[in-house]
């Protein structure tokens, strides 16, 4: 398959060629880059393109439940947003899909439509996300260039401590802690304490989910 590396990708893993065939037409007909397969195993073994992206997921494949296998890729750390499909309604399974995050839950023969509007939901989604790692990461690249006493004072200074008692409490110079203050914010380009303070959040986010 020639993948446009441009374009998000669709992965569909369904045990039903019929399925696969039908859903990778679908798929291409809105101009997007499509991948299908018949298992789990198949799916985990592709080197996936580094572009945005979502599972159309068949949630009864043999062998495997659908949602054991989303934990699955969770452990992996493969967090593409997922759309469920299914040839059997089934209420409680919907439910515990929907609750784990699932972007939609459906059941065959579904309006083409319906799957369409989730796909476009599940890669905006990604993309989102994949956005959010990449302004983490260079948050992160900037705080590295910190030294160590600069990042003493953005802790106190995000926590709204202002420079004489911050220059107290770390035995300085109020002068010394504003030379400090002003490379933080040259280093980590924040253009104000209000845009510092949301960098330091997102950080501290980042951190609690490593």
């Amino acid at each position: 398959m020639i993948v446009n590396n441009d374009k998000p990708i669709v992965f569909v893993i369904d045990d039903d060629p019929h399925i696969r065939e039908a859903l990778d037409g679908l798929i291409r007909s809105i101009q997007l880059n499509v991948h299908t397969f018949g298992t789990t195993e198949e799916f985990l073994n592709f080197k996936r393109p580094d572009v945005p992206g979502c599972i159309v997921l068949d949630v009864r494949l043999p062998g495997l439940n659908g949602l054991d296998f989303k934990h699955d890729l969770e452990k992996l750390n493969i967090v593409l947003p997922i759309i469920f499909i299914t040839g059997h309604g089934d209420v409680p399974m919907s439910v515990r899909a929907i609750k784990a995050g699932a972007i939609e839950f459906l059941t065959k023969p579904f309006r083409h439509q319906d799957l369409v509007d989730a796909i476009y939901i599940g890669i905006e989604r990604d993309r989102c996300r994949r956005q959010a790692m990449s302004t983490v990461s260079e948050l992160q690249r900037r705080f590295i260039l910190l030294t160590v006493r600069e990042r003493q004072i953005m802790q106190k200074v995000v926590s709204g401590g202002p420079n004489k008692q911050i220059a107290a409490e770390l035995k300085l110079s109020e002068f010394t802690v504003k030379v400090h203050r002003s490379h933080v914010m040259h280093k980590m380009q924040a253009r104000s304490l209000v845009d510092l303070v949301r960098m330091a959040d997102k950080l501290h986010d980042r951190a609690k989910t490593a």
